[in-house]
């Protein structure tokens, strides 16, 4: 068995004590058993398909046996297909791994999307970016908002949470939403 699949596998063990817990190890640094930001590809893959969403694992796609991309992961939810970016570091996003992303959407179907998932964060300048990348959508998810996300898992909330920031990139532009203004409203409604 492949490491890739080892990993995968490792993921998909994961309940949601499990989940919580790779979470707070993510957040601590203290991931040891994962290569690096090889956790947290994997956590968010593993939220969405916990909430019943399809999942593909991270993945390389190849042209004439060469590596031209390597995904971070892909999810389908309802009527939205997309393609994920995660970072797990120190500084907060910049606007690179949102241009590498772009690429990557301008060789999809139209109607797919980007997430770009970082626990750091990002820059104002990836913020404000990521609003003028059209045709392409990606919209960005905080640390703080996955934090969220997990605390309120009895809401379906990471994909709830993808619907509503999808909603907001259509009716105003969005790409960087509050998730917290959403959860707020759901525990009101």
């Amino acid at each position: 068995m492949s490491a890739a699949r080892d990993y995968v596998q490792r993921a998909r063990a994961l309940d949601e004590a499990g989940l919580r817990s790779l979470w707070r190890a993510i957040r601590s640094k203290q991931t040891p058993n994962w290569p690096e930001g090889w956790a947290l590809e994997h956590f968010v893959l593993r939220a969405f398909e916990l909430e019943g969403a399809e999942v593909r694992w991270p993945y390389q796609v190849k042209v004439y046996d060469e590596v031209a991309e390597q995904i971070d992961g892909a999810i389908h939810h309802g009527n939205l297909s997309v393609l994920v970016e995660t970072k797990d570091q120190k500084d907060p996003v910049n606007v690179d791994p949102l241009a590498k992303l772009r690429s990557q959407l301008l060789r999809r179907p139209a109607g797919t999307i980007g997430l770009v998932f970082s626990t750091s964060g990002f820059t104002t300048a990836a913020q404000m970016l990521a609003g003028f990348m059209a045709p392409t959508t990606i919209l960005l998810w905080s640390g703080a908002e996955i934090n969220l996300a997990l605390e309120a898992r009895q809401e379906r909330s990471f994909c709830q949470g993808l619907r509503w920031k999808h909603r907001l990139a259509v009716e105003e532009g969005a790409a960087f939403s509050d998730l917290s203004r959403f959860l707020r409203k759901a525990k009101s409604s």
